[in-house]
C-alpha cells in the first residue's frame, strides 16, 4: 500500500508519547521533521480517510474506578444489522467487532462504575433477547500493539506496553478530572494549542489542565496519548483472535510464554462459560492477510503443544464500532472532539 511519507511518519511517531505542553504539535513536529501545521493537517487527513479512528488520550476505565469487560453473543444473520444498531447505541460500548464464528459479535463495555457493567449487559440482553457471555479480563500478559509502516506502506507490528505507573496510590477522579475526561474522550482538538482550547472549554487555566493530565498519566488513568489505527484500512486485513483451553495450573506459564512472541498483539486470561465456551486464554494475532495469520497460529500450536485441550481461531471481518470510554461530565459538558 503506497502512502504519503508524511502520513507514515505521523502514524509511526504518534501512537504514544504525545507531549503535555503548551504547543505539543510543535514538539511532535520537531521529532518527526515536519512543520507544526503539517502534523495537524496530516492527523486531520488520516482521520477523514479512516486510517486512524481517533487521536488523544486513551483512558483506562479500571484505573479510573470503572468497569471493563469483553462480551460476546451469537446473533442470527437475519438479525445482525438491527442487533448491531442496538449494541452500538449503548454509550458504554466502546468497541464492537464482527467475527466469523457462531459467536459472531464481540464488544467491549466500559463503565464509570464497576457495578454498572451488569446493568449494561442486562439492558442489551433485554433489548435483543439474546444471551451474552461476560468475559472480563482476569490477567493481562500483553496489553496491545503498535503498528509500524515502512516507506512503501508495508505493515509490521511491535508490542505497545503501558508506561510504568508512577503513582499507584488509590485515587479517583474529582469533578474537574471528570470534566477534562469528558472534554477529551473523543480526542484532542487539532489546533496549535489543544490544551488551551480544553482549558477554555472547561473554564480553568491551561496550567491546571497540564498539571491534571500529567497526574492522570502518572496514576495510569491515561494509558497513552496518541493515535489509534484502523488496522483494516492500513492493510492488516488478517485479524485472528485465537482462543485456547489451557489447564488452570498451566495458564500463567503459557500466557507469559506466548506473550513474548513478536507477532502476538494482545494476550489475556478470561473466564470459561461451560459447556459452550471452554476457552480461557485469548491470544490476538494480526497480519496482512489470513494466510499470514494462520502461519502464526501454527507457530503458537507448536509452542503451546500439549499444554492445551483445544483451540479455535475467530477471524475478524469488520469493525462495527470503535470509540473508547465515555463519561458524562458534571453538568453534561459536551466534549471537544477531533
Amino acid at each position: 500500500m503506497l502512502m504519503d511519507p508524511r502520513a507514515i511518519r505521523i502514524i509511526n511517531g504518534l501512537q504514544s508519547g504525545f507531549p503535555v505542553i503548551g504547543r505539543p504539535y510543535a514538539a511532535a513536529a520537531e521529532l518527526l521533521d515536519l512543520s507544526e501545521e503539517g502534523v495537524i493537517e496530516g492527523l486531520a487527513k488520516l482521520s477523514a480517510n479512516g486510517l486512524i479512528t481517533r487521536f488523544g488520550p486513551a483512558y483506562h476505565a479500571e484505573r479510573l474506578g470503572g468497569g471493563l469487560t469483553l462480551a460476546t453473543m451469537q446473533v442470527p444473520a437475519a438479525d445482525f444489522k438491527w442487533v448491531t444498531e442496538v449494541v452500538n447505541a449503548q454509550p458504554e460500548v466502546a468497541h464492537n467487532y464482527a467475527r466469523e464464528h457462531p459467536f459472531n459479535m464481540w464488544f467491549v463495555v466500559a463503565t464509570e462504575k464497576r457495578a454498572e457493567l451488569f446493568e449494561v449487559l442486562t439492558r442489551i440482553r433485554t433489548l435483543t433477547g439474546l444471551e451474552i457471555f461476560d468475559l472480563p479480563k482476569i490477567e493481562e500478559y500483553r496489553p496491545g500493539v503498535q503498528v509500524k509502516l515502512d516507506k512503501d506502506g508495508t505493515i509490521d507490528t511491535t508490542p505497545l506496553f503501558d508506561d510504568p505507573v508512577e503513582d499507584e496510590t488509590p485515587c479517583y477522579p474529582d469533578t474537574l478530572d471528570r470534566a477534562l475526561i469528558a472534554a477529551t474522550q473523543e480526542g484532542l482538538p487539532l489546533v496549535l494549542e489543544p490544551y488551551h482550547q480544553v482549558a477554555t472549554h472547561v473554564g480553568v487555566a491551561v496550567e491546571t489542565v497540564i498539571t491534571r493530565f500529567l497526574a492522570m498519566l502518572q496514576r495510569g488513568w491515561i494509558r497513552r496519548i496518541g493515535l489509534s489505527c484502523n488496522h483494516y484500512r492500513l492493510g492488516l486485513q488478517g485479524n485472528g483472535m485465537s482462543v485456547w483451553d489451557v489447564p488452570d495450573d498451566k495458564l500463567c506459564v503459557v500466557g507469559n510464554t506466548v506473550s513474548e512472541l513478536d507477532f502476538v498483539t494482545h494476550c489475556h486470561a478470561r473466564p470459561r462459560h461451560l459447556p459452550e465456551w471452554p476457552y480461557n486464554l485469548f491470544v490476538m494475532v494480526h497480519g496482512t492477510d489470513r494466510a499470514v495469520v494462520m502461519d502464526k497460529i501454527r507457530i503458537l500450536e507448536r509452542i503451546i503443544g500439549k499444554r492445551q485441550r483445544g483451540h479455535l481461531v475467530l477471524h475478524g471481518s469488520r469493525i462495527l464500532k470503535k470509540t473508547g470510554l465515555r463519561i458524562k461530565a458534571p453538568g453534561d459538558v459536551d466534549g471537544c472532539s477531533v
